[in-house]
């Protein structure tokens, strides 16, 4: 692929994306059938996927600006929840597919048969995680998703690496299954830790925002890349640095915090676009090259057909057989280990921690959010790509193309109505973290204030008595009203809870403020077309109203990731 065609295929991309988004269409999908119908032009060139541009270039990227976002608060307290349908739903789902495979297609054999479940198994969370924003899911269950997608990309990969040996004709015991598995989580975890570690020290140091960005830029390529060749797991390498990122960010700049968010969303914007883009292009060569060889088109999209169906079910008894043996074990076995752990100081650990517990409609709900994306077509890609023949290649990436259309189309587009159907929306969530918003705020004022006084002789000192009182008292008159502010603010709320049956969820008031935020834009742009605003006044002012969106976006986003 050369450079006119890259340009023409980002900028095809992006636009189909752009519209999809205006139109609240699933925009990996409509990618990739645009990508798909523009196939099919007399005179275009074919064009090949590397899997190494994929897994390389474009996995480390989404996977670290998923990472983030993710509060890891909040992402410890769910780890079982997380690990449960990360880990343990992806070997379940990796040998139904497999089984499945191996008996409806007779030249895949039984390690093939399982690298295509493995290829299958990861869910997507970009779809999901954008429609549960968008309809407010529970802070819990977009917590779940989200640490969901983080683990299973890398026991997935890790999966498609074993069995792609195997496969390939290679002799592992169990033992040295066990070996990989463990060398790749143990490698990809300290070399995560250890770059993460490193680039925040150097960040909290350095105070230039546009190194410290070009820094978290570098940062998931260089641990992919490092942990890959240490024959670790790049894909639990990238993640570790963006939860150690993610978690000590507040510590670092605000300049830096603020450049960061807005470039992490583009640059996931034109990945997602281009992958996509990629696959619906290079569908009609594997589908030509399959027609041609010995194998029948009709019997593969049959096995497709019935791996899709698999792939849907396998999630949906997975989750509920958990919380079935979890309500058991939390009625008959937790009791007996408590009392167990409180007569022995040694078996305390059988307590175990509290973590979130979901209902049947969040249950419901993350059974339905089975989509699969990115890393599905690009671990197909892989497969296709590899230079050892592994037995039915085109197949894999056939079956692993319409996975992720199937499940695009039938829980991507059909997930908004569940969740309006189960009712499984918080409202008090959002209101709840609008009080503990105004709580902290007033708390911080006071904390400012107080500072002013202890310190005030100290500066005394230093800069002079008249001058020191002088922005003293101003700066502390200032932070006084603003406390009285957040706490007659705090009031009216409560008052309004107690008083008003019908409350606006937080996602509505955003959208009402948001239109004053416009308003007043119109009113400096108006300012300055009568002449009456320099625009050095104008940008300062403007660049105020901006920083308030995005505080109101950020808070949004955090809501809805954490």
């Amino acid at each position: 692929m050369d450079t006119a065609e890259l340009l023409i295929l980002l900028i095809g991309s992006l636009a189909v994306t752009g519209f999809a988004r205006a139109k609240g269409l699933p925009a990996p999908l409509l990618v990739t059938a645009v990508a798909l119908a523009v196939s099919f032009l007399p005179g275009l060139p074919e064009i090949e996927i590397d899997s190494e541009v994929i897994l390389t270039v474009v996995l480390p990227p989404l996977l670290y600006s998923a990472a983030l976002d993710v509060s890891w608060q909040s992402f410890r307290q769910s780890i079982k929840q997380i690990r449960r349908l990360g880990i343990f739903l992806v070997i379940v789902t990796a040998l139904a597919v497999g089984l499945a495979a191996y008996i409806l297609i007779p030249d895949m054999d039984w390690p093939a048969a399982i690298l295509l479940g493995a290829v299958v198994a990861p869910p997507d969370a970009v779809s999901a995680a954008a429609i549960g924003r968008k309809l407010g899911l529970p802070r819990r269950v977009m917590t779940v998703l989200s640490g969901e997608s983080l683990i299973n990309d890398a026991a997935s990969l890790t999966l498609v690496r074993v069995f792609t040996l195997i496969a390939a004709g290679t002799s592992l015991t169990v033992w040295q299954d066990l070996g990989i598995f463990g060398l790749a989580i143990g490698v990809g975890f300290a070399v995560g830790i250890v770059l993460g570690v490193a680039v925040h020290w150097i960040r909290m140091r350095i105070n230039d925002p546009v190194v410290e960005t070009i820094m978290s830029i570098l940062l998931p390529f260089v641990a992919y890349v490092l942990a890959e060749h240490l024959s670790g797991s790049g894909v639990i390498a990238v993640v570790t640095a963006g939860l150690y990122i993610g978690y000590n960010s507040p510590k670092e700049g605000y300049a830096t915090r603020l450049q960061e968010r807005p470039l992490w969303t583009s640059i996931d914007v034109i990945l997602e676009g281009f992958v996509f883009a990629l696959i619906g292009l290079q569908l009609k060569t594997v589908v030509q090259d399959l027609v041609e060889s010995d194998r029948s088109l009709t019997q593969t999209l049959t096995a497709a057909a019935v791996v899709l169906v698999v792939v849907i079910l396998v999630r949906p008894l997975f989750v509920f057989e958990s919380y079935a043996r979890n309500r058991l074990n939390r009625l008959w076995l937790r009791p007996l280990r408590v009392r167990l752990s409180r007569g022995h100081r040694s078996l305390r650990w059988l307590r175990g921690t509290a973590e979130p517990k979901l209902n049947w409609r969040e249950l419901t709900v993350i059974s339905w959010t089975g989509m699969r994306g990115v890393v599905t077509l690009a671990a197909a890609v892989a497969v296709v790509a590899d230079p050892v023949m592994i037995k039915a290649q085109d197949t894999i990436f056939i079956i692993a193309f319409v996975v992720t259309v199937g499940t695009l189309l039938l829980q991507g587009l059909t997930l908004p109505f569940v969740i309006r159907a189960l009712k499984v929306q918080d409202p008090g969530e959002g209101e709840e973290d609008v009080r503990s918003e105004m709580r902290l705020n007033q708390r911080t004022t006071e904390a400012a204030i107080a500072l002013l006084e202890r310190r005030r002789p100290a500066w005394a000192e230093q800069y002079g008595h008249q001058a020191v009182d002088s922005v003293v008292n101003r700066l502390k008159a200032r932070l006084e009203r603003q406390a009285e502010t957040f706490r007659r603010d705090a009031e009216e709320e409560e008052d309004e809870e107690r008083n008003t049956p019908v409350r606006l969820r937080g996602a509505q008031i955003q959208d009402i403020r948001r239109e004053l935020l416009d308003r007043r834009r119109e009113i400096v742009l108006e300012e300055r077309e009568k002449g009456n605003l320099d625009e050095e006044v104008m940008r300062r002012v403007l660049v105020t109203l901006d920083a308030e969106e995005l505080a109101m976006d950020s808070a949004q986003a955090s809501r809805s990731r954490s």
